[in-house]
């Protein structure tokens, strides 16, 4: 080391010329690149210069999108050494072949590593964003004495290896910046941990925030979206000698980078030139995702109520506990173990467990290694290493399981070890002549059965289709049960007034009762509903194939001559609004009650724009649109509106501009566009509504301004307190208030690109990460033009509006 950094010194005291590189992307040992110079790759794909990030005075030198025209660094060689003047620095290439980063005063910043000495070495930006050195002539083969893909900050590009060397020890794995404006070495790191069986794990300092699960030989099992595509291609290797992951991809039009950013979530994102933004691929962790989350043997199902149970066969080990939803104890056998005859349960369509504590044989069948975990009194649990072509090896798992998430379809099955008493066995002695009549039987009643079951199928599609309206593609496909109008009519007293609920666009919504006792609400088409048909149309589709608990649920519908309705589960709290604007209802929601409400809606948001088999934009959301239940636990409701995208859909727009004034995002009321940050704005103006109680519309105050004027002046002159209800400020909360302030005003910010993704919004209302500084909101200055309330807004009722004259009209 000491004869390098004399090698360096005696080149910086002799060095007094310098002069641009020969060529764009290659400098060498007396070509420099200084502040205002920069390499380009030979592809034009990637630059590399100085840079300043955000609002920071410092400058770095790292490695940058080209021709992108979101400023986007992908490598920071000094993250952790800024220059505070870069006057006089340079990057530089010495004969050892190392890469330094000089000051004015030829002190080093910072400075590469090199695997031997070479006599004529060159540093070389290559397309693939990778900066290498090597030694002589660019032969063009991989024989670098160093590479910046070893030393990977907070970004995995295309090629480039994640994981750990077990010849020379080294390890490559991203951390998080500290924050947009500051590079270095952030909270979180993201890395392939080779304990057990390997597994990506994201960490935050030295706690476990999430894993990936073990590769199963097609994905990690735990990222069940992974999957080679002819966009994507992964590569995992192990063996001997390292074990990395990999991705690449065939298609090289497509722009593509995997992130671990300041909030702690791994993040894909991908270039769209169209729109000229990055769009969201994947974000994780998701709900469901947070580690340990159910305790050890808890299974996690974001559609269930609460998210957190025990596997089949198991108890909770606190029932106290976990009936006040505290679920860090986990979960017990309910009967005990006894090595001796102990067997094994199969449990199906999960992640697998974390594997820090596991054993793996990539040899054995499955037959071997349930065996191999049998005679092993310390072994809980068994499955195949590999999934494909029917399952291969053996992975082994030792001391409690943890980390279980439901995955259904894409899940796999896991043999648990328990007690010999909860095995499932056949009974035995039956005589041979008892079974064979028995299954003669059985089969017999499985075709009678079965032929009814069509029956029933085709009188239920009859019905849809010959009693419908007759209106294009209406009655197909409604995989929704059927209610006859008179048992509409009856559960509602005949569409009595004394039922009725409210009414929106859609027409009127009315109480039912059903004869078994539960409650209903029923939406009618009026028949003189010009936007009816289409909203049916848009209900029918999305409800019925989307099921969160944060989302209403519909429980059938109804076609029978001239009348269609919806029938949903009835909201005994009804809406939002019905509550939170009542100044006597609104004492009933503490700020508890308040913060349980807005990090449902948010939930149920990151379901429909990520989670969901649909990608949804809901395009009405509002304060009359969330309903309430029992427990004031909040549904978003009314999809009439809705518009589903595809995968890589970013943004759309519309001629017609339909929604509720105040709620909508600026872009969408005076262009047209919307996108999932449209909804993240409607999100942001309900926050602000349930910390204020006041409404978005019709809201004044001294100082002329809005709701959102009024919230930003009091953030700007640092009162945010003063827009928090009455009833509900209390001093053990004033923290969580202020900081559920911030987030909103951080959804309602006037440019799209600066509200945070839902994803983001979840992980922010859950953590005590640092916060960015919001921006001007939308319309804070614009009281004018937004019109009084003209619709009623009911629970379950739509108050969809389109606009004509007041606002400009969407392209």
């Amino acid at each position: 080391m000491l004869t390098i950094l004399l090698l360096l010194l005696s080149f910086l005291l002799t060095t007094t010329n310098t002069f641009s590189a020969d060529a764009l992307d290659v400098i060498n040992s007396t070509h420099v690149i200084t502040d205002g110079e920069t390499l380009i790759s030979s592809g034009g794909t990637f630059e590399l210069g100085f840079f300043r990030p955000g609002n920071s005075k410092n400058r770095y030198v790292g490695v940058w999108f080209k021709n992108i025209t979101a400023f986007t660094v992908v490598w920071v060689a000094n993250r952790n050494n800024p220059l505070t003047n870069s006057s006089g620095a340079s990057l530089i290439v010495t004969q050892p072949g190392i890469l330094a980063l000089v000051n004015g005063s030829n002190s080093i910043i910072w400075s590469s590593n090199t695997s031997r000495v070479a006599r004529n070495p060159f540093a070389k930006l290559l397309d693939s964003g990778n900066l290498v050195v090597k030694e002589g002539i660019d032969n063009g083969d991989d024989d670098y004495l160093w590479q910046s893909f070893d030393y990977p900050t907070d970004t995995i590009l295309p090629g480039m290896k994640f994981g750990v060397n077990f010849v020379t020890g080294h390890e490559n794995y991203v951390s998080s910046w500290k924050s947009s404006d500051d590079p270095a070495t952030g909270d979180y790191t993201y890395r392939l941990d080779p304990a057990g069986y390997p597994q990506g794990v994201l960490r935050r300092g030295s706690v476990k925030v999430f894993n990936t699960g073990p590769w199963n030989g097609l994905r990690y099992s735990g990222m069940p979206g992974l999957k080679t595509s002819p966009v994507f291609a992964f590569d995992f290797v192990f063996d001997a000698a390292e074990v990395y992951y990999r991705y690449t991809i065939p298609d090289k039009s497509l722009i593509s980078r995997l992130i671990v950013n300041q909030s702690g979530f791994v993040q894909r994102w991908t270039w769209i030139e169209r729109s000229r933004i990055w769009a969201l691929y994947k974000n994780l962790p998701m709900e469901c995702d947070s580690y340990k989350q159910c305790g050890v043997y808890g299974i996690c199902n974001a559609q269930n109520i609460p998210i957190c149970g025990c596997l089949e066969k198991f108890v909770p080990r606190n029932p106290v506990e976990w009936v006040a939803t505290d679920w860090s104890s986990g979960c017990e056998r309910r009967v005990a173990l006894d090595c001796g005859t102990d067997g094994f349960v199969e449990y199906s369509g999960i992640k697998l467990p974390d594997t820090e504590f596991s054993w793996f044989n990539s040899s054995m069948n499955l037959d071997e290694c349930k065996e191999f975990c049998r005679k092993n009194c310390s072994c809980v649990a068994y499955t195949n290493l590999d999934i494909r072509n029917g399952g291969s090896g053996c992975l082994a798992w030792f001391g409690d399981l943890v980390d279980i998430k439901e995955l259904y379809d894409e899940g796999q099955d896991i043999y648990i070890r328990m007690a010999s008493s909860e095995l499932d066995s056949g009974r035995k002695g039956h005589k041979i002549f008892i079974v064979i009549l028995a299954s003669s039987l059985g089969a017999i009643l499985l075709c009678m059965s079965f032929g009814l079951w069509i029956y029933m199928r085709k009188k239920y599609y009859v019905k849809v289709k010959t009693r419908g309206r007759n209106d294009e593609g209406d009655g197909k496909d409604l995989e929704l049960p059927l209610f006859d109008l008179s048992t509409i009519s009856k559960a509602t007293h005949n569409f009595s007034l004394d039922n009725k609920l409210g009414e929106g666009g859609f027409g009127p919504v009315y109480k039912g009762t059903l004869g078994g006792g539960q409650e209903i609400a029923v939406k009618r088409l009026s028949k003189a509903s010009l936007q009816g048909i289409q909203e049916f149309k848009n209900e029918v589709i999305f409800i019925a194939k989307l099921q969160h608990r944060n989302l209403v649920k519909i429980l059938g519908c109804c076609i029978e001559g001239e009348e269609t309705m919806l029938v949903y589960e009835y909201m005994p709290n009804k809406s939002l609004d019905f509550i939170l604007f009542d100044h006597l209802k609104s004492k009933l929601l503490d700020w508890p009650k308040r913060f349980q409400i807005i990090c449902g809606i948010a939930r149920g948001l990151v379901y429909l724009h990520q989670d969901s088999r649909l990608r949804i934009i809901h395009r009405d959301l509002k304060a009359g649109n969330i309903l309430l239940d029992m427990e004031m636990n909040p549904k978003i409701s009314d999809f009439g509106l809705a518009r589903s995208f595809g995968v890589n859909e970013i943004v759309a727009n519309t001629s017609r501009v339909v929604g509720t004034y105040g709620y909508m995002s600026p872009e969408y009321a005076f262009h047209g566009l919307f996108s999932v940050k449209s909804d993240v704005y409607s999100f942001g103006v309900i926050v602000l509504e349930i910390l204020s109680g006041k409404r978005i519309k019709g809201y004044s105050s001294m100082d002329h301004q809005n709701l959102l004027g009024h919230a930003w002046v009091l953030y700007k002159e640092g009162k945010s307190l003063e827009l928090v209800d009455d009833n509900i400020v209390e001093s053990s909360y004033v923290f969580e208030m202020l900081r559920i302030f911030h987030v909103g005003l951080l959804c309602v910010q006037y440019n799209p690109e600066d509200r945070p993704n839902m994803s983001s919004v979840v992980f922010m209302l859950e953590n005590e990460t640092e916060l960015a500084q919001p921006k001007q909101p939308g319309f804070f200055v614009h009281r004018d033009v937004l019109p009084s309330d003209t619709s009623s807004s009911s629970a379950y009722a739509s108050s969809a509006n389109e606009i004509t004259n007041t606002m400009p009209q969407g392209r």
